[in-house]
């Protein structure tokens, strides 16, 4: 038995444990709370907060996924080869910006809100996904493509049937990226009135808890880690299943 298959249960019941029954960890936190002071976050539940965390981060996850691998689509084919330059650097533009100026500059526009974030994540979940998934379309085996061509298949039915099935490994690394460094940036929301496990820890910060801290820091990090490994987990076995059926098949 490997040590992951060992630590991924201790780090699933961890985190439910925390989430939900945190004051069961009350003696653990105690000696980081100011003297006199509360040991567990209580002004919304850690539930409420990390569900709404999660959805932030999936619903920036799955828009940056859609533009990222549709632009990569685009400029793969031969129409937007010329392109394929003014794409990166649009990509790229998202992470110049730091998160907290994309929030400033969001929240005129939007309000408080989840609005400033959502825009924050989505332009940072650009790059990884966008440059994955170009390298693996741009890169296919030659002899599969021809076969699929040999075969009668359209560019639709190539790119449907063929294509994005052997990118998919590649690109679900650039999507696995994506959405850990996104768990994290998602915890500055909580700046601009977003329900994120940011406001935990910002709270912390504010009244010298660091109890708080840890509790935000804690559930965040396991969140990353356990997403981390689902998804790689999730690419080794895509690997696997196009390794071996790298070849298409007619249609009956």
């Amino acid at each position: 038995m490997s040590i992951g298959m060992i630590l991924r249960p201790l780090l699933i019941a961890l985190l439910l444990f925390l989430v939900l029954w945190p004051e069961l960890f009350t003696p653990v936190f105690a000696p980081l709370a100011p003297n006199g002071g509360p040991v567990i976050y209580a002004r919304a539940t850690l539930l409420s907060l990390s569900l709404s965390h999660l959805g932030l981060v999936f619903v920036a996850s799955v828009a940056a996924t859609v533009v990222a691998v549709a632009l990569a689509i685009f400029v793969t084919r031969p129409a937007g080869a010329a392109f394929r330059p003014l794409s990166r650097t649009v990509a790229n533009m998202g992470q110049t910006f730091p998160p907290v100026a994309v929030l400033a500059l969001a929240v005129p526009v939007l309000g408080f809100g989840p609005g400033p974030t959502l825009v924050a994540l989505f332009l940072y979940g650009l790059l990884p996904i966008f440059e994955n998934a170009m390298t693996a379309l741009s890169t296919l085996p030659t002899a599969t493509m021809e076969a699929a061509r040999g075969l009668g298949f359209t560019r639709w039915q190539r790119l449907i049937r063929v294509e994005l099935p052997l990118a998919l490994p590649v690109t679900l690394t650039g999507i696995r990226l994506s959405v850990v460094i996104a768990l994290g940036t998602a915890t500055i929301g909580s700046t601009v009135a977003a329900r994120t496990l940011g406001e935990v820890i910002i709270a912390g910060l504010l009244t010298n808890n660091t109890a708080f801290v840890l509790q935000g820091g804690l559930i965040v990090g396991l969140f990353a880690v356990l997403i981390y490994d689902a998804l790689v987990q999730l690419e080794r076995y895509l690997a696997r299943r196009t390794g071996a059926a790298s070849m298409p098949k007619s249609t009956p």
